[in-house]
């Protein structure tokens, strides 16, 4: 039998878009999942690191935000 894999959700409008400057808390790399707990405190992971630690943290009232679809943007050309 196989455990379901929890759903995260899309980012919250209203929450502050993960950047480049935001980090996983495992590994350093580039943070594209967000996990916020009930009491205010959060914990950022990069994709992968986001996807192991799913399942664990959706059975404790922690809401998950997914941002990996921006994965394979394209970042904009500068401008002179």
């Amino acid at each position: 039998m196989s455990t379901p894999t929890p759903q995260a959700t899309r980012p919250d409008p209203t929450m502050t878009p993960l950047t480049v400057a935001d980090r996983c808390d495992k590994c350093g790399a580039q943070a594209f999942m967000r996990a916020v707990f009930p009491g205010g405190g959060e914990l950022l992971f990069c994709g992968h690191h986001g996807r192991e630690y799913a399942a664990a943290l959706s059975g404790s009232s922690v809401h998950l935000v997914d941002e990996t679809e921006r994965l394979n943007d394209k970042p904009n050309a500068a401008t002179d």
